[in-house]
C-alpha cells in the first residue's frame, strides 16, 4: 500500500505530493485527510495524506507513522484547498494549513491533548468495613454517582487511594471543553414584524443555492432574520456559519445566539487559546455542534451538511486575509454554499458597491429592511467645521459636542466617541533640532503609547521606549502632536471629571476576554462614555447611548485607495448607527474638516442611494471594479536596486502574455513603500474579460520562485 503526502513545507517548488510505502502494521491507519509523520531528505516532516494507491513504479521510503486517528481534512476541505490554490496562487500546503487550528497544523510541533478531568464512581456498596475518614469520602456519593477526585482527596489523599486500590471506589477521567460561553440569562424574546419576517420567508422558501444581499438600516433586527432562518435549517437536519468581521461583535451575538440554541453553538475566534480553539474544532468535527458563529478563518469550519451560510457586515474589508493565502472569506463562502447547495446571505447596512452592482444584475436576490425594528427614527446627524472650531481653540471636541456630552450625563444617558487611531500621540518631534522619531524599519512615524511609556510601530511592531530628552540634541523640548484613543481618553476624564470614560481599542483589548468585560460593563451602565477606534463602530447595541460623537471622520478619505470613499462612508455611516437603538432618540455629531465633502454630506442625510450613485460614476470613469476586474502584482525585496530592476521586468513579461486591452499600470511605490525592511513596488491591471492573465501569472509565479531576492504576492479585486 502506498500514499501520496504533501509534506508542509514553505518553498512553492516543492509544492508536490511525494509517494511513501505504508508497512502493514500502519495500513488500518492511512486515510486520505490524515496527517503523517515521514523522512523527507535528511530532515522528518510532517504532512497530509491526500491519496492512497494498491501500487507503483518507482522507489520509496516507509512513513513513520500515523499522527491522526481520523482525518482532519475531509473530502470538502481538500477541494476547497485547491481551489484557494487557484484563485490565490498559493500553495497548496498553506492552503491546508490556513484552514486548521493550530494545534493541527502539520509543522506546528504543538503537543496538543485534550483537557480531561477525573472522576470517582462507586462500585461496590459490598465492601468490608472502612474507617470514619474513607466514610466522609463515600458520603460524596449519597446524591452523585460520580464525584471529582479532587473533592475526594481534599478529605484525605491516603484513604482515596486505599477505597480506590480495594476495588470500592473505581476512577475514570471525561474530557471538558476549555471553552464554555457565557449565560448572560439574555431573556429578551423577538417577535418577528412584517419585514423581518417576509426576509426570513424569502431565504428560507427553497433553501437552495442563491445568494441574498440583505441591506438592513442599522438597528433593522437583521440578527432576528439570521436566528429564524438557522432554526429553520436547523429542523431540516442540517447546520450553519455566521461570520462577523470583528472579534468585538462576537461576545453581544453569541450571547444572542446561545439563547436560541445552547450548546449547538461552537466559536472559532483569534481571542481563543490554542486549546480553545483545538476542542472546538474538535466538537465541530465530531458533530457535537451544528452553528459556527466567528470571525474570517471560521468558514473553514469542517460542518457537514451545511444549510446556510450567513455573513454579517459583508462590506468589512477584515474578510480579506492579509497574509499569504490571501482569501476573501466572501468568495470561499461561495465556494461552499455551491457544494452543499445552500443559501448564502450577504448582510449589511452599506453593502459593498460589488455586492450591491451585482443585486442590480439580479446575480444576488436583494432583499431590503428600510426601517428600525423597533420603529425608533434614525439619528440626526449635525456636521461641525472643526477649521472654525480651531480657531476658537476647540481643537478635539467642538463646543457642540462639548454642550451634548454634559446634556447626556445629566440625563444619565451614555456617550460613544469613535476615533479611529489608537496610541497617544501620532508623532513626536524635538522643537529644538526638528528630530522626530521614526521607525528604522519602515518609513513611518512612531505611534507613542503613554500607559506603556512605549513608542510603536504599528505595521512591523517595532517598539521603543521614550525619554524624557531629545535622543538627537538631548535637550528637553520634545513635543507630542497627533491625536489618538489613548490621548483623547485622557482628555475626557479631564474634561468631564465625574464621567466614567472606558477605551476599547487594539491596545486595551489585548488581554483574554477583554472585549467581552469592555461591552459587558458598558452595557450595565458601569461607564458613562465609551472611546474607540472603528471596532466600536458596527453591530453593537447599547439602548441607552444617545450620542455618538465622531472626530477625525474625513482622515481616511486622504488615503491614495480607490475604495477609501466606500470605506469612510460605511465607517462613518455604521458608527451613526449605534445611537438611539433604545427607545431614546439619538444624534451624532460629526467633526470634520471637510463639511462639504459628497461623502460627509451623504452620510449627514442618511443617503446611501445617492452616494452609491455617485460612486458608481467614478469607478467606471476610472476603470475600477465592478465594472472592471483588478489585480494588484505587489512586488518586495530588501535590495532596491534589485526590485526596481525586477519590477520593469515583470511589467514586461506581462505585456507580453496579457491581452492588448488589460490595462497595465505601474510599477510604482507601494503606499507604505518600506516595511520591516522590505521595499514595496506595485503593478495594477485592470480588464473585463482576459483568458491570458491567469496563465501568464502561474508562469510568472513560477519563474519568481526561482529568484531568491524578489520575491511577489497578489490581490484580487472583483
Amino acid at each position: 500500500m502506498y500514499v501520496e503526502i504533501l509534506v508542509e513545507i514553505k518553498s512553492k517548488h516543492i509544492d508536490k505530493t511525494f509517494t511513501y510505502h505504508v508497512n502493514d502494521e500502519l495500513k488500518s491507519r492511512a486515510k486520505v485527510g490524515c496527517r503523517a509523520l515521514v523522512p523527507f531528505g535528511r530532515q522528518t516532516l510532517e504532512g497530509y495524506i491526500t491519496n492512497i494507491k494498491k501500487e507503483t513504479n518507482i522507489e520509496t521510503k516507509d512513513i513513520i507513522s500515523i499522527i491522526d486517528d481520523e482525518p482532519i481534512l475531509n473530502e470538502e476541505m481538500l477541494e476547497l484547498g485547491k481551489y484557494l490554490k487557484e484563485t490565490t496562487l498559493c500553495s497548496l500546503s498553506s492552503a491546508y494549513s490556513s484552514m486548521l487550528p493550530k494545534a493541527l497544523k502539520a509543522k506546528a510541533k504543538v503537543n496538543m491533548k485534550p483537557k480531561t478531568i477525573t472522576y470517582l464512581e462507586y462500585i461496590n456498596p459490598n465492601h468490608e468495613k472502612t474507617t470514619k475518614t474513607q466514610n466522609l469520602i463515600l458520603d460524596l456519593f449519597k446524591d452523585n454517582k460520580k464525584v471529582l477526585k479532587s473533592e475526594a482527596l481534599s478529605i484525605s489523599k491516603s484513604s482515596t487511594q486505599t477505597l480506590i486500590k480495594n476495588g470500592i471506589l473505581k476512577e475514570f477521567q471525561e474530557e471538558v471543553y476549555r471553552y464554555i460561553p457565557k449565560d448572560n440569562n439574555y431573556a429578551k424574546e423577538i417577535t418577528l414584524n412584517t419585514m423581518q419576517e417576509y426576509c426570513v420567508n424569502e431565504i428560507t422558501k427553497s433553501l437552495t443555492n442563491e445568494v441574498y444581499l440583505l441591506h438592513g438600516v442599522t438597528g433593522s433586527g437583521k440578527t432576528e432574520v439570521y436566528i429564524e432562518c438557522i432554526k429553520k435549517v436547523i429542523k431540516n437536519g442540517k447546520t450553519a456559519i455566521v461570520l462577523v468581521p470583528e472579534i468585538s461583535l462576537t461576545p453581544q451575538l453569541i450571547e444572542r445566539f446561545y439563547h436560541a440554541f445552547k450548546s449547538d453553538i461552537a466559536v472559532l475566534h483569534s481571542s481563543l487559546s490554542d486549546g480553545e480553539r483545538y476542542d472546538e474544532y474538535r466538537r465541530i468535527m465530531r458533530g457535537e455542534a451544528r452553528v459556527v458563529i466567528g470571525t474570517r478563518s471560521a468558514i473553514f469550519a469542517p460542518l457537514k451538511n451545511i444549510g446556510i451560510i450567513i455573513i454579517d457586515e459583508e462590506h468589512s474589508e477584515a474578510y480579506k486575509q492579509e497574509n499569504n493565502p490571501k482569501y476573501d472569506a466572501r468568495e470561499v463562502a461561495k465556494e461552499r454554499a455551491k457544494y452543499h447547495n445552500c443559501p448564502l446571505v450577504l448582510a449589511s447596512a452599506t453593502p459593498s458597491i460589488t455586492s450591491l452592482a451585482r443585486s442590480m444584475k439580479h446575480v444576488y436576490h436583494y432583499l431590503s429592511m428600510p426601517k428600525r425594528a423597533n420603529a425608533s427614527l434614525l439619528p440626526e446627524v449635525t456636521v461641525v467645521d472643526m477649521a472654525e472650531e480651531n480657531k476658537t481653540g476647540h481643537a478635539i471636541l467642538s463646543r457642540e459636542l462639548e454642550y451634548r456630552i454634559i446634556e447626556c450625563l445629566e440625563h444619565q444617558e451614555q456617550v460613544m466617541i469613535l476615533l479611529n487611531r489608537r496610541g497617544h500621540s501620532t508623532t513626536i518631534t524635538c522643537s529644538s533640532c526638528g528630530y522626530t522619531y521614526k521607525c528604522p524599519y519602515c518609513d513611518i512615524s512612531l505611534t507613542y503609547h503613554k500607559t506603556s511609556k512605549n513608542l510603536r510601530c504599528h505595521y512591523c511592531g517595532y517598539t521603543k521606549y521614550v525619554s524624557d530628552t531629545c535622543p538627537n540634541c538631548h535637550e528637553k523640548s520634545l513635543n507630542y502632536y497627533g491625536l489618538g484613543t489613548e490621548k483623547l481618553e485622557d482628555y475626557l476624564r479631564e474634561v468631564f471629571p465625574r464621567a466614567r470614560v472606558i477605551r476599547m481599542d487594539r491596545d486595551s483589548t489585548t488581554k483574554k476576554g477583554s472585549h467581552e468585560k469592555i461591552t459587558s460593563a458598558f452595557e450595565s451602565q458601569e461607564y458613562d462614555i465609551l472611546v474607540g477606534t472603528q471596532m466600536i463602530s458596527k453591530g453593537l447595541d447599547f439602548n441607552n447611548v444617545t450620542l455618538v460623537g465622531i472626530l477625525n471622520a474625513d482622515a481616511s478619505l486622504n488615503i491614495p485607495d480607490y475604495r477609501s470613499s466606500e470605506r469612510t462612508f460605511s465607517l462613518l455611516h455604521q458608527a451613526c448607527g449605534r445611537a438611539g437603538r433604545g427607545l431614546k432618540k439619538g444624534s451624532i455629531i460629526l467633526q470634520t474638516f471637510y463639511p462639504d465633502n459628497y461623502i460627509i454630506k451623504c452620510v449627514s442625510k442618511n443617503d446611501y442611494k445617492s452616494f452609491v450613485k455617485y460612486e458608481m460614476n467614478v469607478r467606471r470613469t476610472l476603470k475600477y471594479p465592478p465594472f472592471y476586474r483588478m489585480i494588484t502584482i505587489r512586488i518586495m525585496s530588501k535590495d532596491y536596486s534589485a526590485l526596481k530592476e525586477e519590477s520593469l521586468k515583470i511589467k514586461e513579461f506581462l505585456k507580453n502574455h496579457v491581452n492588448e486591452e488589460t490595462i497595465i499600470l505601474g510599477p510604482s511605490t507601494a503606499n507604505m513603500f518600506l516595511v520591516s525592511g522590505v521595499y514595496h513596488f506595485e503593478i495594477l491591471t485592470k480588464y473585463k474579460f482576459d483568458d491570458k492573465i491567469k496563465p501568464a501569472l502561474e508562469e510568472l509565479d513560477n519563474l519568481m520562485n526561482l529568484n531568491n531576492k524578489v520575491w511577489i504576492d497578489y490581490e484580487f479585486d472583483s
